[in-house]
């Protein structure tokens, strides 16, 4: 119960402190990484940044567009310029005001900053102009289908443009955000906890009831819940499925679940720095033996609890770019030793590096065993998953677990991760093939032809295999039954307009 002792302490603090009603606390999973969205790679970020900094565009819950920093959007004939109307009553955390020309600063820091994450998001936009306050226009290379989508996510998130000039912006943004959302940010911990309180000036404030709303770090999803039972968080993200039989059964409990567009991957290292030159797993056939030692519906049942479907490709069953071309793989145990005898590896020696989280743990411990059965020798490494992602983007790391909460657009669920210098490919795998293929899949429309591009890509990296997926992720959520108006989201994103206590 360490955590809620360390929030409440934290909410006390100072003479005005907030009575319990007025602050809704949030258990989580994972610590999220830098709080700048330009450099962020992590779930867990997103969820803050959701109440924190809005975007140019949004989802709905069946995953329409709809405006937000933007009243409305166009393309030109040719599909080259994306014009957009925004709204005019917006004003940043630190009073300054949001327009045209801070979004266009945003766009060209994520586009040009030298660690940003969004640069593959943004790799087609060749111009951004503000021709008035309210007009923004986005000039592309060549027609690009997922713009809107990376609008609506982190690409699209609008920072304090006088935040940039900081000398210390580089670390500073990061650590205390200035962004333009309904609530701004109070305070991190580390590990624990971060605070936001509302923010009075925004346009819609009167849409969000919570004076401070307090996300917990809470890795053990046993310890989340029993938080969640004694009074000590108001919702939960991430339930352990072995849990959700229980929880139905609990009437102070509301379970709330929503087929989510992520995945859970393996990603090998193939070619990052000098773990690849002897990782086992560099070599092709190798990685096509450990994928045929894994049970994924096995994986499913025991970790997942049935509610995790297997995975064989990026894109979900729900989605329309998903193919019956590549269904789970099923174990062959002779086959994954022929495959290491000929590539002589009979008793490959690997670490699996993963977050020390109950779900994570226990599928690592059945990946070990299972890959055992053809002679693999697999390590674990347990770590915070953040860290994880840090090393991993340095090359030290043979493989890891790594999960990615999906986007509405393919490519979100693609590009990033196979391309040769894709922002998510710490295993550095390259295939200009494949490059080639995803960068012709972005300019097309119509989703029939532009399907058949992404089955021609996953062909290829079927067989070469650079990440092999293992399942994908719903999002399950229970709120305490003092919660109302919580409506979980396919992005599994924690949206708090409506939402209140009883």
């Amino acid at each position: 119960m360490k955590p809620t002792t360390l929030l409440l302490g934290g909410i006390m603090l100072g003479a005005a402190a907030l009575s319990h009603a007025q602050v809704l606390r949030i258990g989580m999973q994972d610590d999220p990484d830098t709080l700048d969205p330009h450099r962020s790679r992590t779930y867990a970020a997103r969820i803050v940044f959701t109440s924190l900094c809005d975007k140019l565009v949004d989802t709905d819950a069946k995953l329409n567009f709809v405006p937000a920093l933007a009243k409305s959007w166009s393309w030109n004939d040719d599909d080259t310029k994306l014009t957009l109307k925004l709204r005019d009553d917006v004003v940043f955390h630190d009073g300054s005001k949001f327009d045209a020309q801070a979004a266009k600063a945003n766009l060209d820091r994520a586009k040009t900053l030298p660690d940003s994450q969004r640069k593959s998001e943004l790799t087609s936009v060749t111009q951004v102009d503000a021709p008035d306050a309210t007009t923004l226009v986005i000039t592309v290379a060549q027609p690009d289908a997922p713009l809107l989508a990376q609008l609506s996510d982190r690409a699209g998130m609008m920072l304090s443009a006088k935040t940039f000039a900081d000398a210390d912006s580089g670390t500073s943004i990061g650590r205390n955000p200035v962004c333009s959302g309904p609530y701004k940010f109070v305070e991190r911990v580390q590990n624990d906890r971060i605070v936001l309180e509302k923010f009075d000036n925004y346009y819609d404030a009167d849409k969000f009831s919570f004076k401070q709303v307090v996300y917990m770090f809470i890795p053990d999803s046993t310890v989340r819940l029993s938080n969640l039972r004694s009074d000590g968080i108001d919702i939960l993200e991430r339930l352990n499925p072995t849990d959700v039989a229980d929880v139905k059964q609990d009437k102070t409990l509301n379970f709330q679940s929503v087929a989510g567009l992520g995945f859970r991957q393996l990603m090998f290292n193939t070619n990052n720095g000098e773990r690849a030159k002897t990782n086992p797993l560099s070599d092709k056939r190798v990685r096509q033996a450990f994928q045929l030692t894994i049970d994924r519906d096995a994986i499913s049942e025991v970790i997942g609890g049935g509610i995790f479907p297997p995975a064989q490709q990026p894109f979900p069953p729900a989605s329309p770019y998903h193919s019956d071309k590549f269904p789970p793989k099923k174990p062959d145990i002779a086959k994954a030793k022929a495959l290491l005898k000929e590539a002589g590896q009979e008793n490959a020696k690997v670490e699996l590096t993963f977050a020390n989280n109950t779900i994570e743990s226990s599928a690592a411990q059945m990946i070990q065993a299972m890959a055992g059965q053809a002679g693999f020798q697999v390590s674990l490494r347990p770590t915070e998953y953040a860290a994880m992602l840090s090393e991993s983007a340095q090359g030290k790391f043979q493989f890891d677990m790594r999960g990615w909460s999906g986007r509405v657009d393919p490519d979100g669920n693609i590009y990033s991760f196979v391309t040769c210098k894709g922002t998510l490919n710490d295993g550095k795998y390259c295939n200009p093939k494949v490059d080639e293929l995803l960068n012709k899949a972005r300019t097309i429309s119509d989703q029939t032809k532009r399907k058949a591009v992404y089955d021609e890509a996953q062909t290829i990296l079927q067989d070469e295999l650079p990440s092999m997926y293992l399942y994908y992720q719903p999002w399950p959520f229970v709120t305490s039954s003092k919660v109302k108006g919580f409506v979980p989201y396919p992005d599994g994103m924690i949206r708090l307009r409506g939402v209140s206590f009883n």
